[in-house]
């Protein structure tokens, strides 16, 4: 990857940024506050800004086999995992925009069960720049998945969190350099160039 990324090819994916999963942290307050920053940012400078949230209708809860660990984990969390809920939509400082992608996902990562990687090639995206909620979870599996589908990976690494720290940071300062570029906000506006 070069020093700086061109912004016309590149998607900011902002990622369960929801309550339902911002609860899990002690105070989502100033995580969302980067992540307003970032997707200011990337607008103004040309980027495409993406949203997915996961959440679930009747038939994706009944899609899910007994044995699923995942799918008894979201079905306990009814009502508050599901698709129409207020507790799954995008967090309101984050409200799409009608030029923004939006997907709605039944399993961990972004790709799966979305057709995010269509939207994106369509749109032209080479180079994903991520932020979510929880580093072990969603950003783990689509920093793999985007990496093995060979978009070129930024992770924003005080744009991610998870309920465990040490975790996050193992996978930000071990794992993720890895398989793409670990930057903060901070830096976003010179990686820009």
């Amino acid at each position: 990857m070069t020093d700086t990324i061109d912004p016309s090819t590149t998607a900011l994916l902002v990622m369960d940024y929801q309550p339902s999963i911002l609860g899990f942290l002690g105070d989502p307050g100033p995580l969302v506050d980067v992540a307003e920053t970032a997707v200011k940012l990337v607008r103004g400078r040309g980027g495409q800004v993406g949203f997915v949230r996961v959440a679930f209708t009747d038939e994706d809860y009944a899609a899910f086999p007994a044995s699923s660990m995942m799918g008894n984990r979201v079905k306990a969390a009814r009502p508050g995992m599901d698709a129409g809920s207020p507790t799954t939509r995008i967090h309101p400082r984050l409200d799409a925009e009608p030029e923004d992608i939006v997907v709605r996902k039944t399993r961990v990562g972004a790709f799966s069960t979305t057709n995010l990687h269509e939207q994106l090639t369509s749109a032209g995206m080479t180079t994903l720049v991520l932020a979510g909620v929880h580093t072990s979870g969603v950003v783990l599996t689509t920093v793999r998945e985007a990496h093995d589908l060979d978009y070129a990976v930024v992770v924003v690494a005080d744009a991610c969190a998870d309920p465990d720290p040490e975790v996050h940071d193992l996978l930000v300062t071990k794992i993720f350099p890895k398989q793409g570029r670990v930057t903060n906000a901070s830096e976003l506006p010179d990686l820009f160039g």
